[in-house]
Order: C-alpha cells, then structure tokens, then sequence
C-alpha cells in the first residue's frame, strides 16, 4: 500500500478507472456478439443492429478502450458480414 497522498489517490483513480473500462468493454463485446447473432439469424433488426455495434466500437476506441486501427478492422469485419448476408437473400 502507498504511503504517500497522492499516490494514495492515484491508486483509488486506478481502481475506478479499470472498473469503468471493463464495463466499457463488456457492452462492446455484447453489442458485437449481438450484431453478429443478427446477421447470422438473417434478422431483420441486423442494420439497427449493425448500427448499435458500430456506435460503440467508435465510443470504445474514442475512449482508449481498444486501438483505433482494432476499431476499424471490427467495423469492417461486421459490414462485410452483412452485406454478404444481405446478397445472398
């Protein structure tokens, strides 16, 4: 334990901040699995889906959560997936 007071905070910061990441992440990894049910289940809310997705892959990585380059690569990962979902109906 640290001794020092601003260490102290620093460690009552770090504490907070990772819990508040890992929620971050969490709802990006259930957003994701969600889109991807979606497209796979050929369901009509896939696009609100996809939407949703999105918005929170660009919060996520506008927050530090995941690589700007990880964010880009999922995003596109996710609409190659439905378009060719869409093409095949």
């Amino acid at each position: 334990m640290p001794n020092i007071k601003s260490a102290i905070k620093r460690v009552r910061i770090s504490k907070k901040k990772t819990l508040q990441n890992s929620m971050r992440k969490s709802i990006l990894k259930t957003n994701i699995k969600k889109c991807k049910q979606a497209i796979a289940n050929n369901e009509p809310n896939a696009v609100e889906a996809l939407k949703l997705a999105i918005k929170t892959i660009d919060k996520a990585a506008a927050k530090n959560i995941i690589h700007k380059n990880t964010a880009a690569r999922k995003k596109s990962k996710l609409v190659k997936a439905l378009n060719a979902a869409l093409k095949q109906q």
